[in-house]
C-alpha cells in the first residue's frame, strides 16, 4: 500500500504523510493508547485499477490524515487533503525528533508581517483566535476555526481578508511560496500545473488571518481563490489537555473549490466526452 502512496506523491509529500503517521503514534505514546493512535491506524481504499488510460484513485484515511487522489486523462487531483498533528514535534519516544508544518507556520507568519498597515487591517479579521471571542457559529468543537472540514464538500465560503491583486511583487512571491508548501505533496508535473493554475487566479485570491502575529502567537489563516482553498489552524487540545490553541497542535486543509474536490469535475468531463454522457456504472 505504501509503495503506491510513495509512487503517487513527491518525495517530500510522502515524507510528510509518514511523519503524520509517526506523530500519531507519538500521541498514542503520550496518552497510553498506541492501539488506537498508532503509526498504522489508517485505512486505505483503492478505486478502480491503476492505469495510464482509465480513471483510478485511492484514499488514505485516519486520525489527522485524509488524502484523496484521482488520476485521470494524464492529470492528478490531490484534494481534499487534511493533514494534522497533536503534537507537531516528538521530543521523546520511538520517533523522537520528528517535526512537521514548519514551512506552513513560518511562511504564513512571514506573509502577514510583510503586509502594510492598511493591508494588515484588511487581512486580520479578528485579533483573537480563542473560541469565546468568535461570532456565534464561527467556532466548532472539532473543526474549531476550519470552514472546509469533514462533511463540508463544496461549501460556499465568502471571501474574507485582503485581495492579492494589490500585493507587491515580493508579497505575491511569498504568497506563492506559501501555497507551494501545501501542494508539494504532488509530484513535479502535477505540482507545476497546480501552481500555474493558482498563479492564473492570483488577482482573485484572498488572504485572511485570525489571531496574533507575534513569535509566540497562535493563529488561523486562509488562502482562497476560485481554484484553491487552504486553511491553517492552531488548535486547542483534543487528546492533550491545553484548553486554548497552542502551536503544537495544527490542522491543515486543502480543497479545490467549484466542484473539483475528488476530481469530480474532471470525472464529469471525462464521462461526457468519452462515454457520451454516461456516468460510472451505466451501460
Amino acid at each position: 500500500v505504501l509503495d503506491l502512496v510513495r509512487e503517487s506523491l513527491s518525495a517530500k509529500g510522502y515524507d510528510k504523510v509518514r511523519d503524520v503517521m509517526r506523530l500519531n503514534h507519538y500521541l498514542g505514546e503520550l496518552v497510553g493508547n498506541t492501539r488506537v493512535f498508532g503509526e498504522w491506524s489508517f485505512n486505505f481504499t483503492l478505486f478502480g485499477e491503476p492505469s495510464p488510460v482509465k480513471p483510478w484513485g485511492w484514499q488514505l484515511m485516519g486520525h489527522h490524515l485524509a488524502l484523496n487522489c484521482l488520476v485521470i486523462d494524464g492529470q492528478m487531483v490531490l484534494s481534499p487533503t487534511f493533514l494534522g498533528a497533536e503534537p507537531t514535534y516528538a521530543d521523546s519516544g520511538q520517533f523522537k525528533g520528528v517535526r512537521i508544518f514548519q514551512d506552513e507556520e513560518h511562511l504564513g507568519l512571514d506573509l502577514v508581517r510583510m503586509l502594510s498597515s492598511g493591508q494588515r487591517a484588511q487581512a486580520i479579521i479578528r485579533h483573537s483566535n480563542l473560541g469565546p471571542d468568535q461570532p456565534p457559529g464561527r467556532w466548532h468543537r472539532a473543526d474549531q476555526l476550519h470552514l472546509g472540514g469533514a462533511f463540508h464538500d463544496n461549501r460556499v465560503v465568502p471571501y474574507e481578508g485582503v485581495a492579492a491583486a494589490g500585493f507587491s511583487s515580493a508579497q505575491k512571491n511569498r504568497l506563492l511560496d506559501l501555497v507551494n508548501a501545501y501542494v508539494t505533496p504532488l509530484p513535479e508535473g502535477p505540482r507545476k500545473a497546480r501552481m500555474e493554475e493558482v498563479e492564473r487566479h492570483l488577482a482573485d485570491t484572498h488572504f485572511c488571518w485570525i489571531g496574533g502575529t507575534g513569535d509566540a502567537s497562535t493563529y488561523y489563516y486562509r488562502i482562497q481563490s476560485p481554484v484553491v482553498f487552504i486553511e491553517f489552524d492552531q488548535h486547542a487540545g483534543v487528546y492533550l489537555t491545553n484548553p486554548a490553541p497552542e502551536k503544537f497542535h495544527i490542522h491543515t486543509i486543502v480543497r479545490t473549490p467549484n466542484g473539483n474536490d475528488y476530481g469530480m469535475d474532471l470525472l464529469r468531463m471525462h464521462y461526457l466526452q468519452s462515454h457520451r454522457g454516461r456516468k460510472p456504472g451505466e451501460s
